[in-house]
């Protein structure tokens, strides 16, 4: 039998784990074994396989299961997770290991709406064929684990830490048919992104005490982290006056037709999305149009998802709309911009979503079709801005797919001439060769500065005695970080230490150690799960020396050729991760930020 050919229910991670995922996991997984990881954990099963193994042929079970498996590693897959084994009649897949994911949680739980829906069609198919009945229960929990060795057939042990795995499968085996169930661990990093429904406390075995459990229901009214912090209340917007005097300035020149393109660059959680925001909430308040779309870490595998928002938001078209009434606004919109494109709007249409029966779309091959489109947004984005001054804003381009990274381009090309500003926000590692146009200018934030951490600090926490040196003590570990101030204080608010409401918190009880909140440490272990083997290799040897090391003694603690320890912290400085303190008499560095060295 080929590896082609082998069933997927064989248990052969090689048959059923995606070319590109196999090569990072094997590439890096010296580096991975013995490393704590946060993960969430995801079992799908057949309810009562047995008896519906008895009540078919043997090879046609046989083929059930292999469909059954074949659906299960496509949904899991999509979202980069890892089916880590299969379980007889069902799997059990991670998200955020072997390779880190800031967003493993969110992930899991898109896995399991995507593969419920996938699995029903599934199951009528067979209903339809077979007239069998196949229900699906999926249980999903979060928590850390240690990884273990990994092999060359990519077969991968995990010892898991807090019952992390055992509640997963409790949660699988608790779930109504159909449904998915998760422990209040998942929850808490999901909560908004998705509509759960509390189930109660249950009693579990194994278990001391009775666990929360939720039903997953379906995708939340939030998506971003953004979103998450304008539903509990934006905190005070401050330290990024020149900043957006910046961008203000570049607006007043694509207002009088000096179309620009600015790109706002920062490490995660140092606020480009909130500097984006304030933006835009002024420019609406003067009757500037704005225009969003939003690149989303697990919508890598999912081509065009950034331009679809883009261009639906062009037409004024909204989740709910009818097909007919957003063929209505797709046309209309088109014909008042620039009647000579009515002949694309087929073809338009068709990319959108929103096909037209009595005019399909031709058939051309993906090349010429994807050309036709990119020329297609340049009219309409010159068209557009042209009549109007207009804002258009694509976030988190380190997340793009590779099939948008064009239509960016396009964009970028687009707006010169126009009366339109084009921002764009992305993290250090993005790079693309736009960025040479004289039209393009970088914004880089840097974290924020006393003055400004103190007035943050001062708003979340209060000003009540019992604080002491709280504020020094979380300034001095979150360097400026808004998103990491805000993470912390909210763990502290949630697991006890502090007392009261945001503003008027007071201290309950000594405080010994800072906990370095989850959804913190999960931003910057996928920031360094990132780099090469070598990298990573240097990093966590670094992390042990200190806040400050020199090359000497990572040469005398690491088995590397002097040319491969110098062009590895030449890359950990490009991915400013660290940064040179001296190069003579001897190289020494610093990490960048005092929690990546913790989390390294």
């Amino acid at each position: 039998m080929t590896e082609k050919e082998r069933p997927l229910r064989d248990g052969d991670p090689r048959g059923y784990t995606p070319k590109h995922l196999a090569e990072k996991i094997l590439q890096s997984r010296s580096a991975l074994e013995g490393e704590r990881k946060r993960v969430t954990v995801l079992f799908a099963d057949v309810k009562s396989s047995m008896e519906l193994a008895e009540s078919v042929d043997g090879e046609e079970w046989h083929r059930i299961l292999d469909g059954f498996f074949s659906v299960l590693a496509d949904g899991v897959h999509r979202f980069e997770g890892t089916v880590n084994q299969y379980t007889g009649d069902g799997i059990m897949a991670l998200f955020g290991a072997p390779i880190a994911h800031e967003d493993h949680a969110q992930r899991a739980c898109f896995s399991a709406l995507h593969l419920a829906d996938a699995l029903r069609r599934y199951s009528e198919e067979l209903k339809r064929t077979r007239g069998l009945g196949l229900s699906v229960r999926i249980g999903l929990n979060s928590g850390e684990v240690v990884v273990g060795k990994i092999g060359d057939d990519l077969r991968m042990d995990y010892t898991a830490q807090g019952q992390v795995v055992g509640l997963a499968q409790r949660m699988e085996q608790l779930a109504d048919p159909g449904k998915a169930y998760l422990t209040e661990h998942t929850a808490a990093l999901v909560s908004g992104y998705f509509r759960l429904r509390a189930l109660g406390a249950f009693t579990l075995k194994g278990v001391r005490e009775p666990v929360p459990v939720f039903e997953l229901e379906g995708v939340g009214a939030l998506r971003t982290r953004l979103d998450v912090s304008r539903a509990r209340g934006f905190s005070r917007f401050v330290g990024r006056a020149d900043e957006l005097a910046t961008l203000e300035a570049a607006l007043g020149r694509a207002t009088l037709g000096q179309g620009q393109v600015v790109g706002v660059v920062a490490d995660a959680g140092t606020g480009k999305s909130r500097l984006c925001f304030e933006l835009a909430e002024r420019c609406r308040a003067r009757g500037v149009a704005v225009h969003e779309a939003h690149a989303v870490s697990h919508g890598k595998m999912i081509p065009f998802l950034p331009l679809l928002e883009l261009l639906r938001s062009l037409f004024g078209v909204r989740d709910g709309d009818a097909p007919l009434d957003a063929r209505r606004k797709i046309a209309g919109t088109v014909t008042l911009l620039d009647a000579s494109l009515e002949g694309a709007l087929p073809l338009l249409l068709d990319f959108l979503g929103y096909p037209d029966p009595e005019r399909p779309a031709p058939a051309l091959d993906p090349e010429a079709r994807q050309r036709q489109l990119v020329g297609l947004v340049q009219r309409l984005v010159r068209a557009r801005p042209a009549r109007e001054p207009a804002l258009l804003l694509v976030e988190d381009l380190h997340w793009l797919d590779g099939a948008s990274e064009t239509f960016v381009e396009a964009l970028v090309e687009s707006v010169a001439g126009t009366h339109a500003l084009l921002v764009l926000n992305f993290r250090p590692e993005y790079h693309a060769p736009w960025m040479q146009r004289s039209w393009y200018q970088q914004l880089p934030l840097a974290p924020l500065g006393a003055a400004a951490i103190d007035e943050l600090l001062g708003e979340l926490l209060g000003r009540d005695a019992s604080l002491g040196d709280l504020a020094t003590r979380i300034k001095g570990r979150t360097a400026g970080n808004p998103f990491f101030i805000e993470e912390m204080v909210l763990a502290l608010a949630e697991s006890g230490p502090l007392e009261g409401v945001r503003g008027a918190y007071r201290l309950a009880g000594p405080l010994d150690a800072l906990v370095l909140p989850a959804t913190v440490e999960a931003v910057l272990a996928a920031r360094i799960d990132r780099l090469g083997e070598r990298e990573k290799q240097v990093l966590q040897a670094a992390s042990v020396l200190g806040k400050e090391f020199g090359e000497p003694i990572l040469r005398r603690v690491l088995p590397l050729a002097e040319s491969d320890l110098a062009s590895s912290l030449r890359a950990l400085v490009s991915a400013e991760l660290v940064y040179e303190q001296a190069l003579y008499p001897v190289a020494e560095y610093a990490f960048k930020h005092p929690l990546t060295q913790e989390v390294a």
